[in-house]
């Protein structure tokens, strides 16, 4: 096994960020408070969430891939957690917490959607 410089800061480039990403989903209030010194809110709470499924998402994309087309199947991987986690956090804010504006709903529905065809396209090809 060699040693491959840049798939390792990948590496380690894409463990921060799933790490970060993970921190934000799971505490953002204390994040955002430690990493900004923003108090914690209703609106820090819910931009921390949300910010932490896209870090997520880019962590698992940035990942190295074995034996495969790097950047379809990375791309791919990512917005295939990004479309429905973020379609199920915002569906919760707006349907548990009361919050969301006039483009909430359409927007989870687009994001539902993007899922779908994701899945369409992947049951397809294999």
């Amino acid at each position: 096994m060699s040693f491959d410089a840049p798939a390792k800061v990948l590496m380690l480039a894409a463990l921060s960020e799933i790490a970060a990403g993970g921190a934000l989903m799971i505490a953002p209030g204390m994040l955002v408070l430690v990493l900004l010194g923003i108090e914690r809110s209703s609106m820090s709470e819910a931009l921390g969430r949300f910010v932490g499924i896209a870090l997520l998402a880019l962590g698992i994309a940035c990942w190295p891939a074995r034996g495969r087309a790097q950047g379809a199947s990375a791309a791919y991987r990512a917005m295939l957690i990004y479309n429905p986690l973020v379609a199920l956090y915002l569906a919760c804010l707006g349907a548990i917490a009361h919050v969301g504006g006039v483009l909430l709903w359409p927007v989870v529905a687009l994001h539902v959607l993007i899922t779908l065809l994701l899945v369409a396209v992947r049951r397809r090809t294999l």
